[in-house]
């Protein structure tokens, strides 16, 4: 027999086939409304609890183990979540968490959440309800913010994801070649962005990954309110197109992560018009703030960009994750994305009759995130949500109030949305021993679990920052928080 001589096939043995659904239904219908029970309890109950809480060693340890080989019985596996898990968030849901920018979630978006796992649609595209709700999502995100009926979007992580999206449109659009075919080394001349030097850093890993290197994001220096210079990026425009270089966009910031501080959007647009550049907004922050009462007229001219960046889980209040990239051509949208190999070919009829969503986004696998945002917004409401934005911003000018009321708390910048920067300064102390000083009360504050903020510094000042993006904070949340400092502050400080 030669080595290559035919071999035998054995045939597979017959074993009985497996699955995923649990053996007893009504087993696990038992322990679905336990935890519901659990979340209601869970969420209904936050004021009285630490925002924050430490790990134990011991709890710690558990997320450090092997993956399992045998399995555990599901009730058993929830006990363990309900123990390590819940009892350690992050605490973001709570009322005292303003660190970062964050939102707090809803119940009626989490019922979203489980509702959109259970049916389990992917949003790649298709003919089926998920994909008619989420582009239903999408153009109620258009209409809030005041794009054209026309233009398009697309659901995606969060914020960086968003302005990627719109960075990568606006890449291709302005090229003036065939980027996706030549790529970036056929450019003519390097592209350059134009932002604040208050931008995100999403946008420097958008330009990073783009190919474009972080030299073609041009930082341009604000005022003392933190918006961009107009005049300085006029200045900037001017000599890159002398220099040989290409300016291809401009970003204006609705919302700096620093200060909240707005850009002149109106004034953007009219230079990025002027000078046939893109307009691309990163409204992560303060886009929505269009839909408020009171405070719409911070964001006016945001419907003249080519591109937004948002996100429904900040003050929509979605449960993490969802942002959202809008884009006021939807040809050029499509263009950027857009990919049918044989195996994603749309039909007259049929499943694969629907819009391939796939084509608008990096994307061609996502989960039914959109709704968990359309329960929410139908339960509530635009208004509400309005309102609950204006109220946010009114709770941060009462926070600087209380800062200004509250000496040697020093307030280092007037809100213009709802961030408030401030610190414990008494008289005398270097800034290195006012970093340390402030630094030890923010920790303190958390690990007693009486409020979470973060720090940042502002003209190379360190300070504490409170992003008050939260639906559950009421104003005596706000006293309570300013007496805490003060205490902590004067123990620290021998005050």
């Amino acid at each position: 027999m030669t080595r290559h001589a035919a071999r035998t096939i054995a045939l597979p043995v017959a074993r009985p086939t497996e699955t995923l659904d649990p053996p007893d239904w009504s087993r696990i219908k038992e322990l679905a409304h336990q935890i519901v029970e659990d979340a209601v309890e869970h969420v209904s109950g936050v004021r009285d609890r630490p925002v924050w809480r430490v790990m134990p060693e011991e709890v710690m340890a558990t997320f450090r183990g092997p993956p399992p080989e045998m399995p555990t019985p599901v009730d058993e596996v929830y006990k363990l979540v309900k123990r390590d898990v819940f009892a350690y968030p992050m605490g973001n849901i709570h009322p005292r968490f303003w660190s970062w920018y964050m939102g707090t979630g809803n119940f009626g978006g989490a019922l979203g959440d489980f509702l959109a796992a259970v049916q389990g649609s992917n949003l790649g595209g298709g003919s089926h309800a998920a994909a008619l709700l989420d582009q239903q999502v999408v153009g109620w995100l258009r209409d809030m913010v005041g794009l054209p009926q026309t233009a398009s979007g697309t659901l995606v992580s969060g914020g960086s994801m968003a302005n990627l999206v719109g960075l990568t449109v606006a890449r291709n659009a302005m090229a003036g070649i065939d980027l996706r075919e030549e790529g970036v080394s056929a450019l003519e001349k390097p592209l350059r962005f134009y932002a604040s030097d208050q931008v995100h850093s999403c946008h420097r890993k958008a330009i990073e990954t783009l190919g474009l290197g972080n030299k073609a994001l041009r930082r341009i220096a604000t005022d003392a309110a933190f918006r961009i210079d107009i005049a300085a990026l006029r200045a900037a425009i001017k000599e890159d197109r002398e220099a040989g270089f290409h300016p291809a966009c401009i970003i204006g910031t609705a919302g700096t992560v620093n200060t909240g501080s707005i850009d002149d959007l109106m004034a953007l647009a009219d230079l990025a018009a002027e000078e046939r550049l893109w307009f691309h907004i990163d409204g992560c922050i303060g886009a929505l703030v269009a839909i408020s009462h009171d405070n719409a007229w911070r964001v006016e001219g945001i419907n003249r960009a080519d591109s937004i960046a948002l996100d429904p889980h900040k003050w929509l209040h979605a449960p993490f994750e969802v942002g959202c990239a809008l884009l006021r051509d939807r040809t050029l949208h499509r263009q950027a994305f857009a990919v049918s190999p044989e195996y994603l070919k749309g039909t007259a009829r049929g499943l694969a009759s629907g819009e391939w969503l796939h084509e608008y986004s990096l994307q061609t696998s996502r989960g039914f995130s959109a709704l968990k945002v359309w329960m929410a917004l139908m339960e509530h409401g635009t208004a509400k949500f309005g309102r609950l934005i204006d109220q946010n911003i009114a709770q941060a000018y009462h926070l600087a109030e209380l800062v200004r009321a509250n000496p040697p708390l020093q307030l280092l910048v007037e809100p213009e949305l709802n961030i408030a920067c401030f610190r414990y300064a008494p008289a005398g102390l270097a800034e290195e021993a006012l970093k340390s000083l402030n630094t030890e009360i923010m920790v303190r504050l958390q690990e007693t679990g009486v409020a979470a903020v973060s720090d940042t510094v502002i003209h190379e000042r360190y300070c504490l920052r409170a992003a008050i993006c939260n639906h559950r904070t009421r104003y005596e949340d706000l006293e309570l928080f300013v007496a805490e400092i003060m205490r902590e502050g004067a123990r620290l400080s021998g005050g």
